[in-house]
């Protein structure tokens, strides 16, 4: 008679060859790597929203410790968030192919019978669970977003940083577990030792393919995705590439209108008739002082330019344009501070997520910080934010807010 305590798998399903240590081995050691890349870059763009400044920037009010590490996000390279933005989406989307053959290759071990076998072994299995359960959560939600621009208004924020919290501790302990095992199986195929173990089936069918064939197909896979989608962030000529991406390809327009557009007029609902000749921008600061401000008066000030790039969570950016405008620390002086000051910009948009926005002083002090009035020679567009719009080094790209109607030094909301 059978033992009931030993671990037996469902026979019939699982009888590909291609299953066993060695091939999960190599898949686990690759999202090994690239995990943690994913969670650091992940927690890097959390912080650039800055949402210790102010609650209307904070999307996971009660995060509690998981803000730890939160710290005043710089203006310097003015392309980081483009590059931590930029390998978050890539990376996540490269490794899918990866992940899903990992899941494949070790689906025998859901069915393992019986299913709890000892008090270590059902821990083991509910990290598994929340291991596999976070990691579905994250990628699919995360690439739906990116995808889709905002799927979850008000809810993919707290979502996605929740669930990455969840997922990266089910890994950590499931790497401590795992790591030194897979190392052992890599070290004994070297070394000519037999595979054994659960996941090695018992009536093996007939290969079509080798092992070495199917992490080619896995990392060709990958090759395919990195190729079609990291030109959105790369820019220039390798944004052609980036068929997959939903800001790669050709440039939308011509002229100023040369340059994606995440958010159009319509869609945020500023009509054309808001941003023309009744438009004021409203300055004021801690004495109360108010200055209402038309673009006639805003071209009259000292005129400055930036180069600088847009660079969102989607994973996308544009490459450098060249800004004009008043820098936002001579409105800080304006509106009656030393120009080293947080501010409040509230926008004319009337839809979607971040209408209003706040800015650390490290910000509104860089002099490349900008209301900019124009981009690349020409006025701007309505879709790019005429009258006026924010540009600020390194923030991500919903803090370069657009339609900028009333700007607020020294007080945050």
């Amino acid at each position: 008679m059978r033992d009931l305590h030993l671990p037996r798998t469902l026979p019939d399903p699982w009888r590909s060859p291609l299953r066993g240590p060695r091939f999960t081995a190599v898949l686990g050691l690759v999202l090994l790597a690239g995990m943690p890349l994913l969670f650091v870059t992940g927690l890097l763009s959390y912080a650039a929203y800055n949402p210790n400044l102010a609650a209307v920037n904070d999307k996971t009010p009660d995060k509690g410790l998981l803000g730890f590490y939160l710290f005043s996000w710089p203006t310097d390279p003015h392309w980081l968030y483009r590059l931590t933005q930029g390998l978050h989406v890539t990376v996540g989307v490269v490794l899918v192919p990866v992940l899903l053959a990992k899941l494949w290759s070790v689906v025998p071990k859901l069915f393992t019978l019986p299913p709890v076998r000892s008090l270590g072994h059902a821990l083991e299995r509910l990290s598994l669970l929340l291991l596999v359960g976070g990691a579905l959560f994250e990628f699919v939600t995360g690439i739906l977003n990116v995808q889709l621009d905002y799927l979850f208004p008000g809810s993919f924020y707290p979502l996605h940083f929740y669930g990455a919290w969840v997922f990266i501790s089910a890994f950590a302990v499931h790497a401590v577990l795992r790591v030194p095992q897979a190392l052992r199986v890599l070290r004994e195929r070297k070394a000519g030792v037999a595979e054994t173990g659960d996941l090695v089936p018992a009536q093996p069918a007939e290969p079509t393919v080798s092992r070495r064939g199917a992490l080619a197909m896995v990392g060709a896979g990958s090759l395919l995705l990195l190729v079609t989608t990291a030109g959105q962030s790369i820019g220039g000529v390798w944004r052609r590439t980036a068929l997959l991406a939903p800001h790669g390809g050709e440039d939308p327009g011509t002229g100023s209108d040369r340059f994606q557009i995440n958010k159009t007029a319509a869609v945020a609902g500023v009509r054309a008739a808001d941003a023309g000749a009744p438009w004021r921008l409203v300055v004021t600061g801690p004495s109360g002082t108010v200055h209402r401000l038309t673009r006639a008066d805003l071209l009259q000030l000292p005129q400055h330019t930036a180069s600088l790039p847009i660079a969102c969570v989607e994973g996308w950016s544009t490459d450098d344009r060249r800004w004009s405008g008043v820098r936002l620390r001579d409105l800080a002086v304006l509106a009656g501070t030393d120009g080293d000051t947080d501010v409040f910009v509230e926008s004319l948009q009337q839809h979607g997520a971040f209408r209003k926005a706040a800015l650390r002083h490290n910000q509104v002090h860089d002099p490349r910080s900008l209301l900019a009035l124009r981009v690349d020679g020409a006025d701007l567009t309505l879709d790019h934010g005429y009258p006026a719009r924010i540009i600020v080094p390194a923030a991500p790209g919903v803090l370069n807010t657009k339609w900028v109607a009333r700007l607020t030094f020294g007080a945050l909301r």
